[in-house]
């Protein structure tokens, strides 16, 4: 397994975390900015930091069926956890602006489930997902994800097993931190388009 901070490294590395002045799809600012789709285009990268995921995935779930992972931002991670640990993985879409199973993907009754995600900040993707698991009759096994960002402030009660624990913290644009006020902010995410 790798420590954090080899983890951070490989983050940086890959430009999945960047550092500047940000504003956020929510319109908050940051000086960190989480970007897992490039971690994810650079697979001799990606690979390290999966292995070691699956790796803490198998010392903490003992016991499931399945993979459900969000679309778009869980399927590579999903996917790559699921050929790792030998478990069918199935993925998510947004239909009318909710999460449902398409594709003739389904659960069975009683299936324990692992939802995967690249990045968790307030979770509602993954209690999407938790809620398609519930409404078949599954199970959640648990949660899992490269980057957990909730802090302590999602409304996920189940354990979340992460490669990375950050603490981003966002301002409102009425209060910047000094460090941000002389940056140039950026607009990135692919919901600022």
């Amino acid at each position: 397994m790798l420590s954090s901070e080899e983890s951070l490294k490989i983050l940086k590395e890959t430009n999945a975390l960047s550092e500047g002045h940000f504003i956020l799809s929510s319109g908050l600012h940051s000086a960190q900015y989480v970007q897992c789709a490039q971690l994810m285009s650079k697979p001799n990268k990606a690979i390290k930091l999966c292995n070691s995921l699956s790796e803490r995935i198998t010392n903490e779930f003992k016991n499931f069926d399945l993979i459900l992972s969000p679309a778009i931002g869980g399927i590579v991670i999903g996917y790559e956890i699921g050929r790792l640990l030998k478990k069918e993985t199935i993925f998510s879409e947004r239909v009318d602006g909710k999460l449902k199973l398409r594709r003739d993907f389904s659960i069975e009754r009683d299936q324990k489930i692992l939802i995967v995600e690249d990045v968790i900040t307030t979770g509602k993707s993954s209690l999407e997902c938790a809620k398609i698991v519930t409404d078949s009759g599954g199970n959640i096994a648990g949660y899992a994800c490269i980057i957990d960002r909730t802090n302590g402030k999602s409304n996920i009660k189940d354990k979340i097993v992460s490669e990375v624990k950050l603490n981003i913290p966002t301002y409102t644009k009425d209060n910047l931190p000094k460090s941000l006020l002389g940056l140039k902010a950026i607009k990135p995410g692919s919901r600022n388009l």
